[in-house]
């Protein structure tokens, strides 16, 4: 996984590493360190040796060469060490500014192997480094966050993390080994932090049957009732993109302690830090219940005047959140309808590209109404 914490170099400084000693070369904005590679290399190190220091963009794409295949990309990604210095100017000022006119690292653009511009907050590229297997021992040498091999609760309850840091650090996707999930308590509390998605529908469905049931007796017909359900439906869409927006990704607004910290990482951050974790992305029944509850409540209070109509809206609610849990772990782990693989490219986006726009997870509907789509959606694709 690219890191934010490689060094930029100098073009003196790469090309100075010109020999089978120590041979860089650079592709787009990264460097990498070929050395190991170049008695393996098909064409012979002398090949390799002759781009030594320098871009090697277009002898990669020279048919009359070779064709480089995907192994060639995946190779380089493997030896990532740096990223190309930003030149200077004559006055010897970057010529990466931001509008102070001061250098902003953030800014030097970073590629990966294939070209794809690496997100500066995310250190990923595309949908499929979400599923690339995390070093663990080399992640947490480099980041100094959380060691997977450890459980996760003590090191972030006890771990002294500033919230800038965390957050910083909970944004950029980790995948556990073998896609297993890394323990989080590592007791006998283990079994309880883990949700399979068939369980949403198991303990909610019947619920919300026999709720439905139940209020039917004050409705003439179902047609009277139906309305109402799909009112408690579509208000749930909205919800939805509250509660993600504004209290998942509560964020910045955080208490800089770990209460606040350990709170956001247990409702919302060990996704994002876990985004493949197919036992942690739906939510647990027991939360639920605590989300739920002052939603009954309001319900009942804005209908205060027929409990049938508040239960039958609050029971089309429900069928919402069953709906959206069960696409959310769809949109993870599944292959979908040509309609739903655009609504994962969507999804996805968010985790490896811009976690700060696309809160809807079922609809982009409401983030092009409140101005938070990603750029797809911005630009129609």
């Amino acid at each position: 996984m690219p890191s934010a914490t490689l060094p930029t170099l100098s073009r003196s400084e790469i090309e100075s590493h010109n020999t089978a000693k120590s041979c860089y070369v650079i592709l787009g904005n990264n460097v990498y360190d070929v050395t190991d590679f170049l008695d393996s290399h098909p064409g012979g190190a002398d090949l390799v040796l002759e781009y030594a220091g320098k871009d090697v963009a277009d002898i990669l794409k020279d048919e009359a060469s070779h064709t480089h295949s995907d192994t060639a990309y995946e190779v380089l990604d493997d030896s990532l060490v740096g990223f190309v210095a930003p030149d200077k100017s004559s006055n010897g000022s970057t010529v990466n500014v931001n509008a102070n006119g001061k250098k902003d690292e953030a800014e030097v653009p970073r590629y990966d192997s294939k070209g794809r511009p690496i997100h500066p907050k995310t250190g990923m590229s595309c949908e499929e480094d979400l599923s690339k297997e995390t070093d663990l021992d080399t992640d947490y040498k480099t980041h100094k966050f959380l060691d997977l091999n450890r459980p996760l609760f003590g090191q972030i309850w006890f771990g002294g993390f500033s919230k800038e840091f965390y957050l910083d650090q909970v944004h950029r996707p980790r995948h556990y080994k073998g896609g297993e999930s890394a323990p989080l308590f590592g007791n006998f509390l283990e079994p309880l932090t883990k949700t399979a998605w068939w369980v949403i529908p198991t303990v909610w469905g019947p619920p919300v049957a026999y709720g439905v049931y139940l209020a039917s007796a004050g409705f003439d017909s179902w047609t009277q009732q139906l309305p109402l359900y799909i009112l408690g439906f579509c208000i749930w869409s909205l919800l939805e993109y509250i509660l993600h927006r504004f209290l998942f990704h509560l964020d910045y607004y955080l208490p800089d302690n770990r209460v606040g910290i350990t709170m956001h990482f247990l409702l919302h951050g060990i996704h994002h830090y876990l985004p493949m974790d197919k036992y942690r992305l739906v939510m647990p029944p027991t939360l639920f219940v605590v989300l739920a509850t002052p939603f009954w409540k309001l319900a009942h209070t804005l209908f205060y005047w027929d409990w049938n109509i508040a239960t039958t809206v609050f029971c089309g609610g429900i069928t919402g959140y069953i709906l959206y849990d069960m696409t959310h772990y769809f949109l993870h782990h599944q292959n979908l309808p040509l309609w739903y693989k655009q609504l994962k490219k969507y999804h996805l986006a968010h985790h490896f590209l811009d976690y700060e726009n696309g809160f809807g997870v079922t609809s982009p509907f409401w983030d092009v109404i409140f101005g938070t789509p990603l750029p797809m959606v911005v630009k129609g694709n």
